[in-house]
């Protein structure tokens, strides 16, 4: 993930310089991923918007009213805002200004905090009264909020302290599955992945009283509460163990451009379980600031359609293709397959596309 920081004086630039080396260390962020503001190469007004071009996270160290009045030009849409933080230059308060939940500012205030034994300033609702946030949860699982009215709906009845169920519909199921997230009086809820199927399945137990549904197929929206999409793009992707990020980063990059997109369009990277701890991938998707969805192999079989078949992945993963079957299975119910398998140099990858992209 990249960021960009702002600060005015000396000793804010020294708290500036705390936060880059704290996100760092906490693999947050990758070396060279900070970009600080530099008035000699540019206006504040010109650095800020590029922020809000890039979705990259902004932080000030400053007062709150100078980052207010900055961003003020700029902002939009709380769905696609990108998260603002305020730090004090003695590094007491850390306060997320916008996109708290859905641009993740709230999560990235806690971190800095932590790091820097600051206190995070959090005033969103449903942090405060520990309830289950559901647009934090489209965030974590790589979903796109469809009616984003629903929100206030769902977190209504979270805050009262009603059960809020979500069901997942044809993922990759052919009937509606319930994964259902309790709320108990004074307690957080608990979810489940998104993106795991086998795992829904498992926990679907009891009535569902309010319903967010995973729009997958976008039947039969009037019963529900909130409509969740999955991804636009997802890249299918595998790599050798031990492949750099920059190295992963160029080739697919030349494979989407190949096709018509480019990386900035990809809203999620999948690929095996195996790999879910592969370096190289998990620094891309930090620095594109996606979701990396994995899956078992006897999940990867499961996906619909016509696949490039490999013998040796076969013996290798437990399945004779990963790029291209991981890609349709995050795309979700609909998903087209857009851009077959491409390997080099140890990397492979393949797109999908998501029903109604």
């Amino acid at each position: 993930m990249r960021i960009r920081i702002v600060s005015f004086t000396e000793k804010g630039r020294e708290t500036a310089a705390r936060v880059i080396v704290a996100l760092g260390e906490s693999g947050t962020i990758s070396a060279g991923e900070a970009l600080a503001y530099d008035k000699a190469a540019g206006t504040l007004a010109a650095f800020t918007e590029a922020a809000f071009r890039e979705g990259t996270p902004l932080v000030f160290v400053s007062a709150l009213g100078i980052a207010v009045r900055t961003i003020a030009p700029f902002v939009k849409d709380k769905l696609t805002d990108p998260p603002v933080l305020v730090l004090d230059e003695q590094a007491l308060h850390v306060i997320p200004v916008l996109s708290g939940h859905y641009g993740g500012a709230n999560e990235l205030a806690a971190r800095i905090a932590a790091a820097l034994g600051a206190e995070p300033v959090i005033t969103t609702a449903t942090d405060v009264n520990g309830a289950f946030s559901v647009d934090v949860f489209a965030r974590e699982n790589g979903l796109k909020i469809g009616n984003r009215e629903g929100i206030a709906r769902v977190s209504t009845k979270a805050l009262a302290g009603k059960p809020v169920s979500i069901a997942i519909q044809d993922y990759p199921p052919t009937k509606p599955v319930d994964v259902l997230i309790r709320k108990e009086p004074g307690t957080a809820a608990k979810g489940t992945a998104a993106g795991s199927a086998e795992t829904a399945a498992l926990s679907a137990d009891g009535p569902v009283d309010a319903a967010v549904t995973l729009c997958l197929n976008g039947t039969d929206e009037a019963l529900r509460d909130l409509r969740l999409a999955p991804p636009g793009f997802v890249l299918g992707i595998g790599c050798r163990r031990g492949k750099g990020k920059e190295e992963i980063r160029a080739f697919v990059s030349a494979c989407l451009a190949e096709a018509g997109i480019s990386l900035g369009e990809v809203s999620a990277l999948a690929s095996i379980d195996l790999k879910a701890e592969e370096e190289g991938l998990l620094a891309l998707a930090r620095e594109l600031g996606v979701p990396f969805f994995t899956f078992t192999a006897s999940l990867l079989a499961k996906a619909e359609g016509e696949f490039t078949p490999s013998e040796f992945v076969r013996q290798t993963a437990g399945v004779d293709n990963v790029c291209e079957r991981a890609a349709v299975l995050a795309a979700g119910s609909g998903g087209e397959l857009i851009m077959k398998k491409h390997a080099a140099g140890g990397v492979t990858c393949a797109c999908a596309r998501a029903y109604g992209r």
